[in-house]
């Protein structure tokens, strides 16, 4: 039986999907099947953890999604997306580090913070 965070995942990668990403898991990660591609699950440097999802753009890494259960607050949630954002391995191309595109989502709600902006901050989006 699929977990609260299995079903928010599900959500999630729909929601990609819908808007034109290519969801992967690492073991089969193409990044050239299109502009836009997420990668579930991605280890980063010690300390940093697993990103729920890191994404390219054009082969570079941009950003990252934090994912949690349906119902879950999603503020303050940008906290930890801002430390994955930072946890890129050097040796994996970036547009720019720290990773500027931060999303927040539960699969029902989400938010994205955007690092280029000179007040950061996470902001709800559409769903």
């Amino acid at each position: 039986m699929p977990t609260p965070e299995d079903k928010a995942r599900e959500k999630i990668d729909e929601a990609w999907e819908q808007a034109g990403w290519s969801v992967q898991d690492l073991k089969a990660a193409n990044l050239s099947v299109g502009r836009g591609v997420a990668i579930r699950n991605f280890p980063l440097n010690t300390g940093h953890g697993f990103a729920d999802y890191l994404l390219y753009v054009d082969g570079r890494a941009a950003g990252v999604v934090e994912a949690k259960r349906e119902g879950a607050t999603l503020t303050g949630v940008e906290i930890q997306a801002a430390k994955y954002s930072q946890g890129l391995p050097p040796q994996l191309p970036a547009y720019v580090r720290p990773l500027p595109f931060l999303y927040q989502s539960t699969g029902i709600e989400t938010r994205f913070t955007s690092g280029l902006d000179p007040d950061p901050r996470s902001r709800p989006t559409f769903s």
